[in-house]
Protein backbone atom coordinates (compact mmCIF):
# COMPACT_ATOMS: atom_id res chain seq x y z
CA UNK A 1 0.00 0.00 0.00
CA UNK A 2 1.75 3.48 -0.74
CA UNK A 3 2.72 5.68 1.99
CA UNK A 4 0.18 8.32 1.48
CA UNK A 5 -2.55 6.05 2.22
CA UNK A 6 -0.92 4.17 4.73
CA UNK A 7 -1.18 7.58 6.71
CA UNK A 8 -4.77 8.74 5.92
CA UNK A 9 -5.63 4.93 7.23
CA UNK A 10 -3.78 5.79 10.33
CA UNK A 11 -6.26 8.03 11.02
CA UNK A 12 -9.37 6.64 10.98
CA UNK A 13 -12.69 6.36 13.24
CA UNK A 14 -12.06 3.99 15.73
CA UNK A 15 -7.45 4.09 16.02
CA UNK A 16 -5.65 7.11 17.87
CA UNK A 17 -2.71 7.66 15.96
CA UNK A 18 0.64 8.24 18.53
CA UNK A 19 2.69 10.35 16.44
CA UNK A 20 6.57 10.84 17.88
CA UNK A 21 8.10 14.01 15.98
CA UNK A 22 11.60 13.72 14.72
CA UNK A 23 14.34 16.29 14.19
CA UNK A 24 16.79 14.46 12.08
CA UNK A 25 17.51 10.89 10.25
CA UNK A 26 19.39 9.87 13.67
CA UNK A 27 16.20 10.73 15.73
CA UNK A 28 13.77 9.18 12.85
CA UNK A 29 15.18 6.06 12.35
CA UNK A 30 15.14 5.42 16.32
CA UNK A 31 11.82 6.85 16.43
CA UNK A 32 11.02 4.14 14.03
CA UNK A 33 13.25 1.43 15.70
CA UNK A 34 10.52 1.71 18.45
CA UNK A 35 7.44 1.23 16.79
CA UNK A 36 6.42 4.42 15.99
CA UNK A 37 3.65 3.34 12.62
CA UNK A 38 4.30 6.91 11.17
CA UNK A 39 6.63 10.15 11.94
CA UNK A 40 6.10 13.40 12.44
CA UNK A 41 9.04 16.30 11.91
CA UNK A 42 9.52 19.03 14.73
CA UNK A 43 9.50 22.30 13.62
CA UNK A 44 11.69 23.43 16.41
CA UNK A 45 13.72 20.59 16.65
CA UNK A 46 14.93 20.74 12.86
CA UNK A 47 15.33 24.40 13.04
CA UNK A 48 17.82 24.30 16.10
CA UNK A 49 19.34 20.98 14.63
CA UNK A 50 20.39 23.35 11.45
CA UNK A 51 21.11 26.52 13.49
CA UNK A 52 18.02 28.75 12.72
CA UNK A 53 15.12 29.32 15.96
CA UNK A 54 12.03 28.07 15.30
CA UNK A 55 8.97 30.45 14.12
CA UNK A 56 8.39 30.26 10.35
CA UNK A 57 11.84 31.13 9.36
CA UNK A 58 13.48 28.23 8.03
CA UNK A 59 14.89 28.23 4.60
CA UNK A 60 13.36 26.34 2.03
CA UNK A 61 15.97 24.77 1.29
CA UNK A 62 17.34 23.46 4.77
CA UNK A 63 13.69 22.28 4.96
CA UNK A 64 13.78 20.02 1.80
CA UNK A 65 17.19 18.50 2.50
CA UNK A 66 16.30 17.38 6.26
CA UNK A 67 12.61 16.00 4.90
CA UNK A 68 15.02 14.06 2.32
CA UNK A 69 17.20 13.02 4.70
CA UNK A 70 14.33 12.00 7.20
CA UNK A 71 12.81 10.07 4.30
CA UNK A 72 15.58 7.99 3.22
CA UNK A 73 16.24 6.55 6.18
CA UNK A 74 12.76 5.55 7.09
CA UNK A 75 10.31 2.71 5.76
CA UNK A 76 6.61 4.54 7.90
CA UNK A 77 5.16 7.23 6.12
CA UNK A 78 6.14 10.60 7.22
CA UNK A 79 4.91 14.51 7.76
CA UNK A 80 6.30 17.49 7.40
CA UNK A 81 5.69 20.47 9.66
CA UNK A 82 5.91 23.23 7.27
CA UNK A 83 4.36 26.06 9.90
CA UNK A 84 2.63 28.27 8.25
CA UNK A 85 4.36 27.51 4.77
CA UNK A 86 7.40 30.06 5.42
CA UNK A 87 4.91 32.62 3.15
CA UNK A 88 2.19 34.88 3.03
CA UNK A 89 1.96 34.44 -0.48
CA UNK A 90 -0.10 31.24 -0.95
CA UNK A 91 1.73 30.41 -4.01
CA UNK A 92 4.81 30.21 -2.55
CA UNK A 93 3.15 27.83 0.30
CA UNK A 94 2.67 25.85 -2.41
CA UNK A 95 6.17 25.72 -4.12
CA UNK A 96 6.84 24.69 -0.37
CA UNK A 97 4.67 21.88 -0.26
CA UNK A 98 5.81 20.59 -3.35
CA UNK A 99 9.18 20.91 -2.02
CA UNK A 100 8.65 18.83 0.58
CA UNK A 101 6.21 16.42 -1.01
CA UNK A 102 9.04 15.47 -3.49
CA UNK A 103 11.48 15.07 -0.30
CA UNK A 104 9.11 12.37 0.54
CA UNK A 105 6.61 13.66 2.75
CA UNK A 106 3.25 12.51 2.56
CA UNK A 107 1.45 14.87 5.10
CA UNK A 108 2.01 18.10 6.20
CA UNK A 109 1.01 20.48 9.26
CA UNK A 110 -0.16 24.15 8.13
CA UNK A 111 -0.64 26.56 10.92
CA UNK A 112 -2.63 29.72 10.74
CA UNK A 113 -0.72 31.31 13.75
CA UNK A 114 -2.09 34.81 14.19
CA UNK A 115 -2.50 35.74 10.43
CA UNK A 116 -6.47 35.84 9.58
CA UNK A 117 -8.22 32.36 8.72
CA UNK A 118 -8.92 33.45 5.29
CA UNK A 119 -5.25 32.90 4.48
CA UNK A 120 -5.11 29.44 6.11
CA UNK A 121 -8.02 28.61 3.81
CA UNK A 122 -6.08 30.07 0.72
CA UNK A 123 -2.73 27.96 1.93
CA UNK A 124 -5.16 24.54 2.64
CA UNK A 125 -6.47 24.59 -1.48
CA UNK A 126 -3.18 25.42 -2.89
CA UNK A 127 -1.69 22.32 -1.09
CA UNK A 128 -4.28 20.07 -2.17
CA UNK A 129 -3.97 21.43 -5.99
CA UNK A 130 -0.20 20.93 -5.94
CA UNK A 131 -0.63 17.29 -3.75
CA UNK A 132 -3.13 16.23 -6.19
CA UNK A 133 -0.96 17.34 -9.34
CA UNK A 134 2.07 15.92 -7.64
CA UNK A 135 -0.30 12.36 -7.52
CA UNK A 136 0.02 12.52 -3.88
CA UNK A 137 -2.89 11.92 -1.57
CA UNK A 138 -1.62 14.69 0.90
CA UNK A 139 -2.98 14.38 4.60
CA UNK A 140 -3.15 18.46 5.05
CA UNK A 141 -3.88 18.79 8.84
CA UNK A 142 -4.53 22.42 9.54
CA UNK A 143 -3.39 23.79 13.08
CA UNK A 144 -5.02 26.51 15.06
CA UNK A 145 -3.09 28.38 17.48
CA UNK A 146 -6.09 29.41 19.30
CA UNK A 147 -5.47 28.10 22.46
CA UNK A 148 -1.62 28.19 22.17
CA UNK A 149 -1.60 31.55 21.51
CA UNK A 150 -4.63 32.60 23.51
CA UNK A 151 -5.54 34.52 20.16
CA UNK A 152 -9.66 34.71 22.10
CA UNK A 153 -10.51 35.28 25.57
CA UNK A 154 -10.31 31.44 27.22
CA UNK A 155 -14.51 31.21 27.15
CA UNK A 156 -14.90 32.00 23.66
CA UNK A 157 -11.52 29.10 22.97
CA UNK A 158 -13.10 26.27 21.83
CA UNK A 159 -16.20 28.36 19.97
CA UNK A 160 -13.29 30.21 18.15
CA UNK A 161 -11.49 26.85 17.70
CA UNK A 162 -14.66 25.08 16.16
CA UNK A 163 -15.80 27.68 13.95
CA UNK A 164 -11.73 27.80 12.57
CA UNK A 165 -12.27 24.00 12.25
CA UNK A 166 -15.10 24.24 10.48
CA UNK A 167 -13.70 27.22 7.63
CA UNK A 168 -10.50 24.56 6.96
CA UNK A 169 -12.57 21.71 6.76
CA UNK A 170 -14.39 23.27 3.88
CA UNK A 171 -11.10 24.46 2.31
CA UNK A 172 -10.47 20.81 2.48
CA UNK A 173 -7.92 20.08 5.12
CA UNK A 174 -7.87 16.55 6.30
CA UNK A 175 -6.92 16.78 9.92
CA UNK A 176 -7.51 19.50 12.84
CA UNK A 177 -4.55 20.37 14.96
CA UNK A 178 -5.72 22.61 18.29
CA UNK A 179 -2.62 22.44 20.71
CA UNK A 180 -2.90 23.21 24.17
CA UNK A 181 -6.74 22.12 24.02
CA UNK A 182 -6.30 19.60 27.18
CA UNK A 183 -9.78 20.16 29.26
CA UNK A 184 -11.96 16.65 28.29
CA UNK A 185 -15.02 18.52 28.33
CA UNK A 186 -13.58 21.13 25.85
CA UNK A 187 -11.85 17.86 24.03
CA UNK A 188 -15.45 16.64 23.30
CA UNK A 189 -17.20 19.54 22.23
CA UNK A 190 -14.39 19.82 19.72
CA UNK A 191 -15.07 16.49 18.46
CA UNK A 192 -18.45 16.87 18.33
CA UNK A 193 -18.77 20.01 16.03
CA UNK A 194 -15.77 19.65 13.41
CA UNK A 195 -16.08 16.61 10.99
CA UNK A 196 -12.58 15.75 11.53
CA UNK A 197 -10.07 14.03 12.94
CA UNK A 198 -8.90 15.76 16.03
CA UNK A 199 -5.20 16.04 16.95
CA UNK A 200 -3.94 17.46 19.90
CA UNK A 201 -0.57 17.66 21.46
CA UNK A 202 1.23 16.32 24.50
CA UNK A 203 1.86 19.01 27.19
CA UNK A 204 1.76 18.24 30.93
CA UNK A 205 -1.69 17.65 32.65
CA UNK A 206 -2.76 15.91 29.21
CA UNK A 207 -4.94 12.88 29.87
CA UNK A 208 -3.16 9.59 29.06
CA UNK A 209 -3.51 7.92 25.47
CA UNK A 210 -6.39 5.49 26.45
CA UNK A 211 -8.16 8.26 28.09
CA UNK A 212 -8.04 10.55 24.60
CA UNK A 213 -9.37 8.30 22.52
CA UNK A 214 -12.55 7.86 24.55
CA UNK A 215 -13.34 11.57 24.13
CA UNK A 216 -12.34 11.11 20.34
CA UNK A 217 -8.92 12.42 19.56
CA UNK A 218 -7.58 10.52 17.13
CA UNK A 219 -4.03 11.85 17.18
CA UNK A 220 -1.57 12.91 19.39
CA UNK A 221 1.96 14.84 18.43
CA UNK A 222 5.02 14.77 20.45
CA UNK A 223 5.73 17.97 18.83
CA UNK A 224 9.21 19.84 20.47
CA UNK A 225 8.92 17.44 23.55
CA UNK A 226 11.35 14.69 22.26
CA UNK A 227 13.40 16.73 21.10
CA UNK A 228 13.96 19.64 23.97
CA UNK A 229 13.97 15.90 26.47
CA UNK A 230 17.34 15.04 24.14
CA UNK A 231 18.87 18.69 24.41
CA UNK A 232 18.27 18.59 27.94
CA UNK A 233 20.16 15.67 28.50
CA UNK A 234 23.03 17.89 26.08
CA UNK A 235 22.46 20.12 28.73
CA UNK A 236 23.10 18.61 31.73
CA UNK A 237 25.31 16.35 30.73
CA UNK A 238 27.38 19.48 29.80
CA UNK A 239 27.11 21.46 32.65
CA UNK A 240 28.36 18.65 34.76
CA UNK A 241 31.46 17.91 32.64
CA UNK A 242 32.29 21.44 32.23
CA UNK A 243 30.98 21.98 35.96
CA UNK A 244 32.01 19.60 38.91
CA UNK A 245 33.83 17.27 36.02
CA UNK A 246 31.70 14.10 36.38
CA UNK A 247 30.27 12.25 33.87
CA UNK A 248 27.39 10.05 35.05
CA UNK A 249 24.94 12.35 33.41
CA UNK A 250 25.98 11.47 29.98
CA UNK A 251 25.08 7.55 30.42
CA UNK A 252 21.80 7.75 33.08
CA UNK A 253 19.87 7.39 29.51
CA UNK A 254 22.63 7.34 26.59
CA UNK A 255 21.18 4.59 23.86
CA UNK A 256 23.67 1.54 23.22
CA UNK A 257 26.10 2.87 20.22
CA UNK A 258 25.89 -0.66 18.79
CA UNK A 259 22.70 -0.66 18.52
CA UNK A 260 21.86 2.53 16.73
CA UNK A 261 25.09 2.23 14.59
CA UNK A 262 23.17 -1.32 12.97
CA UNK A 263 19.60 0.80 12.24
CA UNK A 264 21.32 2.57 9.24
CA UNK A 265 23.40 -0.86 8.21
Amino acid sequence: MKPDRVFRELHAPGRLLRLPNAWDAGSARLIEAGGAAAIATTSAGLAWARGHRDGDVLPGSVLRAAVAEIARVISVPLSADVEGGYSSDPRAVGDTIAAVIDAGAVGVNLEDGAAPVDLLCAKIEVAKQVASRAGVDLFVNARTDVYLRGLVPKERAVAESIARGERYRAAGCDGFFVPKLHVAEEIRAVVAAVALPLNVLVMPGLAPVAELQTLGVRRVSAGSAIAAAALGVVQRATQHFLGDGRYDAMFETSADYRTINELFR
